[in-house]
């Protein structure tokens, strides 16, 4: 699964296409996990430990993991695009890439999306700065799964009316997610949680669906109990939250939002992406393995 941290929207062809577009992103240790037995004949099963609808990208994951194991000869950007074609072309979903190339490539990403492609960018992190920004994250349940179809819809209706307010935040989610990383690789956490939280200003102004009541009643609540900043994870609408506490506020933060009736969700940066094995092997990447 993963946390995107800007720039969520921009993946969709519909925008990337004219514009271009560019998400920074980073996975984290909650994984779709499965199994392709061959003994009587071809079989495939394959799980997860968190629920759809999350905005962690989990249904992406899905389709990573199920092509992963029926292509293990393939690169895993040859994966992460054939799980975009997937969802798009056969199962119909209006959605973006991001998700996939996440899932497939794994740590910290800033992927930029054009007409001709999707190109990728490893960011490798100062282990102080890595270290902080964990030490400083929460990431919340809100007990509500949001229908990510339904906000696209009303999003790209709008876009495509031409209505100016969604265009323009369009644009500002993606300078923004271009201006993470550096600042992060800089150390200053303090830094990426006020660009995260532009994000979700900008976010909020796509179209009126993107947050609810509850959604911005938790964000209130987070902003008197230690948020530097955060955003709703994925789509909106419901789904998962993630936020940077000040320095020194982290469990105070955690503390209030379970209270208040969400549900933390532990994790930590990952940065294995989709690997395979078998039964004799240890965990490789795909590309580096001939089945």
């Amino acid at each position: 699964m993963r946390i995107d941290f800007g720039g969520a929207w921009t993946d969709v062809d519909t925008y990337a296409h004219k514009h271009g577009g560019a998400v920074f992103n980073a996975t984290i240790n909650h994984y779709v996990a499965g199994t392709l037995s061959t003994g009587q004949g071809l079989q495939v099963s394959y799980g997860l430990d968190l629920p759809t609808g999350s905005g962690l990208g989990t249904s992406a994951a899905l389709n990573v993991a199920y092509l992963g194991l029926l292509n293990l000869g393939a690169t895993r950007e040859e994966i992460a695009e054939r799980a975009y074609r997937f969802e798009d072309e056969i199962l119909g979903n209006r959605g973006g890439k991001q998700d996939q190339w996440a899932s497939a490539l794994g740590g910290f990403n800033l992927l930029r999306f054009e007409k001709s492609g999707v190109t990728s960018e490893k960011i490798t992190l100062p282990e102080k700065a890595l270290t902080e920004l964990q030490a400083r994250s929460v990431l919340i349940y809100t007990g509500k799964p949001r229908l990510s179809g339904n906000i696209h819809g009303d999003v790209w209706r709008a876009y495509e009316s031409g209505n100016p307010k969604t265009i323009e935040a369009l644009h500002r989610l993606k300078s923004l997610a271009l201006e993470m990383p550096g600042v992060l690789k800089s150390g200053d956490i303090d830094g990426l949680a006020l660009l995260i939280a532009e994000n979700w200003e900008a976010q909020k102004q796509l179209y009126g669906s993107v947050t609810n009541p509850q959604i911005d009643e938790l964000f209130a609540l987070a902003e008197r109990s230690g948020a530097r900043g955060g955003k709703a994870c994925g789509a909106g609408g419901g789904g998962c939250l993630y936020f940077v506490a000040k320095s020194g506020q982290r469990d105070t933060l955690a503390r209030a939002l379970t209270d208040a009736g969400a549900r933390e969700i532990p994790f930590q940066f990952e940065f294995g992406g989709l690997t395979a094995s078998n039964s004799h092997d240890d965990y490789i990447a795909p590309e580096e393995r001939k089945v």
